[in-house]
Parts: structure tokens; sequence; C-alpha cells
């Protein structure tokens, strides 16, 4: 089946609305403009004040001549983990916002965003952020820009700027403005009577809803009751909702919505597109399948041998959540100790992930913006199994990186002080003897343990209880030097034998 067959009478091309990914650092002020834009609060309903899921809202922009244009925002996470969800928001975007604080100007991750922007090969806009702050420094933050190649109008570039407080609204008006000049001039358009595509950009479990799933709609219209299809997930869209909560009964190019009912979590991400029956979304979904089956893998594997395994199951409230905590416990992992996601998965804490969890040896559970429903808490205080709920990722990363610290073994690093070879035996008793030799490496000294070589391999070992060189006691015996020694071993060393002095330091 192809999309081909779904295409109905075309007409013309009309405008359709700007998606617009708001992309950069942490802490920069993206979510508090959006916080202004929307007239809602965001940021006071994010944990922690850090936006942690994309979101997509849709908003009316009224120009200084009086006319009304729609505008769909992203609002893209900044924290480090969410690096793969911003990426998806530049390519699912028309134009971006790269924001950037007068008061510390460009950061790491406002290079990386720039990145996934460039990427995306998407336009985009600087909006210089708090300049109401006392620290704010326009001129500085221009010049920070430009250390780094990002060469605004006005500064040696042609990139639109605009300097804004989302505390004042200053320069706000101003970005929307600009926000639709930069799209009259990319001619965004959609095609009339175009088959239905979009893409998801979240997907979630509820426990009332069932599963759900916000979508970008790209191209044509989604009707209520159509049947949307993605390479592993159908639905046929019984509720569709917008950025509100609202039910409504179609979106069109541009719009964000809610769609209600799939059959499984599609993908972040994934393209869909609308079908005829369930019939075909069953063929299509098992036809990806077939050929990702079939699909070489070129990548190379390369296998480390660990020292410990720290099996962990990982449990979120939306698959753009799972995607980032995954990535974030797996930056914890050391060269001692592997981390084993040994299940993953969208939804409350259950029984059934602590069985999966007890399966595997010494494991622990870790969820993400979930509770932990009432049967398996019980399992949880009986004890066994390490069980912690976070609102905020890098807290999460915290505890985790403290598993891996507990579980790391301990390693213990042995150097050759010394090498001797034994000249003679002068008595032996039980686990003791005196023994006489030289030492041809390095030193020899009272309390050393040895490793005994005969014929080049070892057969046991033995500790330096006492040594004489030249009938007196001494604690060194130095390189190319004949001695006496008193030496603890249940091997008999005989004549001929080499002794290696070792030092053992455990890390």
């Amino acid at each position: 089946m192809t999309t081909n067959a779904l295409i109905t009478k075309q007409g013309g091309k009309t405008p359709r609305p700007p998606v617009v990914a708001v992309m950069g650092h942490i802490d920069h002020g993206k979510s508090t403009l959006l916080d202004y834009i929307r007239k809602t609060n965001v940021v006071e309903g994010e944990a922690g004040g850090i936006t942690q899921h994309l979101g997509a809202y849709e908003v009316l922009h009224t120009t200084k001549e009086g006319t009304t244009h729609p505008i769909t925002f992203l609002d893209t996470p900044g924290h480090e983990a969410f690096k793969g969800i911003r990426s998806r928001g530049a390519n699912v975007a028309d134009i971006g916002i790269l924001i950037v604080s007068a008061e510390e100007g460009v950061k790491p991750q406002t290079v990386e965003a720039l990145g996934s922007i460039k990427k995306a090969g998407i336009p985009y806009v600087v909006a210089i952020t708090k300049i109401d702050k006392p620290g704010a420094n326009l001129e500085r933050t221009k010049q920070s820009l430009a250390e780094h190649e990002i060469y605004v109008e006005g500064y040696g570039g042609d990139i639109p700027f605009v300097a804004i407080s989302s505390k004042t609204g200053e320069g706000i008006p101003d970005l929307l403005d600009l926000i639709l000049l930069v799209a009259e001039m990319s001619d965004l358009q959609s095609l009339e009577g175009a088959p239905m595509s979009g893409v998801v950009i979240e997907s979630n479990i509820d426990k009332k809803k069932g599963i759900y799933a916000t979508i970008i709609v790209k191209e044509g219209t989604l009707q209520k009751g159509n049947i949307v299809v993605t390479e592993t997930a159908f639905t046929p869209s019984r509720r569709i909702e917008d950025f509100l909560g609202q039910s409504v009964e179609k979106a069109t190019p541009g719009t964000p919505v809610v769609i209600v009912g799939w059959d499984s979590v599609p993908h972040v991400g994934a393209k869909c597109f609308v079908v005829q029956n369930k019939r075909e979304a069953e063929d299509y979904i098992a036809s990806e399948g077939e050929k990702k089956k079939k699909r070489p893998n070129n990548t190379a594997t390369t296998i480390l041998v660990q020292t410990a395994i720290l099996p962990l199951v990982i449990k979120a409230d939306t698959g753009g959540s799972l995607e980032a905590i995954e990535a974030e416990i797996q930056k914890q992992a050391t060269e001692k100790v592997t981390i084993k996601i040994v299940s993953r998965g969208i939804g409350s804490i259950n029984e059934s992930d602590l069985k999966s969890a007890s399966g595997s040896g010494e494991p622990a559970v870790v969820g993400f913006n979930v509770d932990i429903d009432a049967p398996a808490q019980g399992v949880f205080d009986r004890g066994g199994i390490k069980v912690q709920t976070f609102d905020i990722i890098y807290k999460l990363g915290e505890w985790v990186a403290e598993l891996v610290k507990t579980r790391t073994p301990k390693v213990t690093i042995v150097t050759v002080k010394g090498n001797v070879r034994i000249l003679k035996i002068f008595t032996t008793e039980k686990d003791r003897q005196v023994i006489g030799g030289k030492v041809t490496e390095g030193i020899l000294e009272t309390g050393d343990e040895f490793n005994i070589l005969r014929r080049g391999s070892p057969i046991g070992k033995g500790r330096v209880k006492e040594l004489q060189r030249f009938k007196e006691k001494t604690t060194t015996i130095p390189k190319d030097s004949e001695f006496g020694a008193f030496v603890s071993t249940s091997i008999e060393i005989m004549p001929g034998d080499h002794l290696e002095a070792v030092t053992s330091i455990e890390q």
C-alpha cells in the first residue's frame, strides 16, 4: 500500500501556520517566553522549573497591521539529557528561535541547539532574553554570539534578532512579527487535497484515556474517525484534542493535536498518515516490521568485558522522557560497571516491573514522573529491590551514579618490585623455610609478598619474615646482592626457583 492511493483531487496551495522550535540553554528563558505568549503558567507546573517534555502550543498573534495569524510553538527542553528531543523538535519545525540570555551569553547547549537547527536546514532568529535583569549586557551578548560564529544583524551578519523581556513583555510582539515575516519569506504552504501526514512528537499512557500521542499535522487535514498509522501503531482517532485538551473535529496543517486511542505506544519522532481501514493499517505495520528484519546491520560491535552489571528497570510518563532518561542513565556507566536495562515502559511502576527486576541479580527500579501503584509498593516495602522515583532528570542521574559507585568492585593492582634467584635451601619446617638467594632485579624487603616460579610457571605464594645480609639483620636487599631469608609459604621452595616480590594496591 502507498499513500499515493489516498490522494484526492488536489487544488492550489494555501499558506499554513509556521511551526516554531524554541531552543537554547537551560534556564535561558524558553518556557518563560512561551508562558508570557500563551498567558498560561508552564514554568510553575514543571518540576524544578525545567521543561521536561516536548510540548506543542498554538497561539494567535495580531500584527501591527491588525491581521491575526496562528503560530505553533514547540517548547523543547534545554537540559543536556534531552538532546534527542531538541533535535527532533528542529526536524519538525519550520523556523527556529535560538534563545540566549543577556546575562550569560552563549553556553554549550546554545551551540548544540544551533547545530540541531542547522542540521534541520530551517531558518532561525535569535531572541536575547532577560534584558530586564541587572546583569544584562546586550553588546556583550552579541559579542559572545559572534565568538561562536553567530553573526546577528548590525554585528557583522544577517541573522535577525530581537531583545526581549518575558517579565515585562518588551520586544515579544516584535519577535512574533519577525516570526511571521520569516514564515512569509519561507513561503510556507500546504497543498489542498493532499493526504494527511504528520509527525509524532510525544506519546503517553493514561489510566483513563489509554494510549495517546501528540502529533503535528504537516500536510492535509486530519478528521475525527480517520485511521492514523505509524510504522508500529495505529488508531481510529475517535477523539482528537487541541493543545488545551478540548475535543476538536479536525486538524489542519501546522496544527498540534493529541490523538487518543492507539493500539500501542507510537514511537516518538515517527511519521504518521491516514489509511482507509484497519486492515491497511495492520498490513502497513507488518510490512514495516519485515523491512526491519531484512535490513542489514553494518554496525561493528565491540564487546568490552566488564567486572560488574547493574540491572535496571526504567519507567517514565512519556516516550520522550523514556528516551531522555535512558540516555542519562547510560552516561553513568563506567569501565567497571555496565548498566543493563532489563525492562522499560511508560506508566506507573507495577508488580510486573518488580517481577522483571527480580529476575536479575541485585536489580533496581527507577521511575520518572510516575508513581508506584499500591501492590508494587507492598513488594517494595518488604525490601529486596531498590525503587526510586524522580521528577527532575539530573537528580535521577545522580541516584544512578551513586548506585554505580556502590556496585563498583574493588580492583587489585599488582606490581612486581623485585626478582630473586634461589641459590640454597638451609632449613625446611612445615610452612616455614630459611633460604639463600640473590636479587637480580629491583629490591627485596621485609614483609614483601612473593610469587614462586618454577621453570617460569607460578606454583605458589609466600611472604618474607626476616632478611639477613653479611650475617646481619636488615630490612632491604638491593639489586645484585646475596642474602638469607626466613619466609613463610606452604610450597617447598627449591634451588633454581625464582621469586617475584610484589606490591598489591586495591582501588
